[in-house]
């Protein structure tokens, strides 16, 4: 439960900032596991169509499924979270970042630490996990722009590199 096009809710405190009294009631059963939400494909001309990557990797769709795993073709928007800027923190967003500055609320991965860190072992799913948390408290920092250390792509770094790429526009 969110405001579209922002950043999604991984604590019942995100959906009241986001939907800010449009709502009466939350119930807080705690953060999220799995932090990016669902993996959405489709099955087009004999072979999986990945249309937004979350937590079911493209490796496993194709060993669940036996059949070849394509990225999406065309720019068409056929499911959530597609649009080009989706997941929007409301500042600028800086990708693939060596360092922070002083003026950039730093979201880190494995050495480079930062203001919030994804994951210090440098792993995709703790780093799922933390994701909207950290663009949440990037979003409520004094500093007026973020920036997110390089995240590797395979596996479920993939979702959490679409959904980055996305709040970045």
């Amino acid at each position: 439960a969110n405001a579209s096009g922002r950043v999604s809710p991984t604590r019942a405190a995100h959906v009241l900032t986001s939907l800010d009294g449009r709502i009466a009631l939350v119930i807080d059963d705690g953060a999220t596991t799995a932090g990016v939400e669902s993996t959405i494909a489709r099955v087009v001309d004999g072979a999986v169509e990945v249309l937004r990557p979350g937590p079911v990797t493209a490796a496993m769709l194709g060993a669940a499924s036996g059949l070849p795993v394509r990225g999406r073709k065309g720019a068409d928007v056929v499911a959530p979270g597609m649009l080009a800027s989706h997941y929007a923190p409301g500042k600028p967003v800086r990708l693939d970042a060596a360092s922070f500055a002083p003026d950039e609320f730093g979201i880190g991965f494995g050495a480079l630490r930062g203001d919030y860190c994804l994951s210090e072992a440098g792993d995709a799913t703790e780093a799922a996990a933390h994701l909207f948390d950290a663009l949440h408290a990037g979003a409520a920092s004094v500093k007026p722009r973020i920036a997110v250390a390089t995240i590797p792509a395979d596996g479920l770094g993939a979702a959490i590199n679409d959904r980055l790429a996305r709040a970045a526009v």
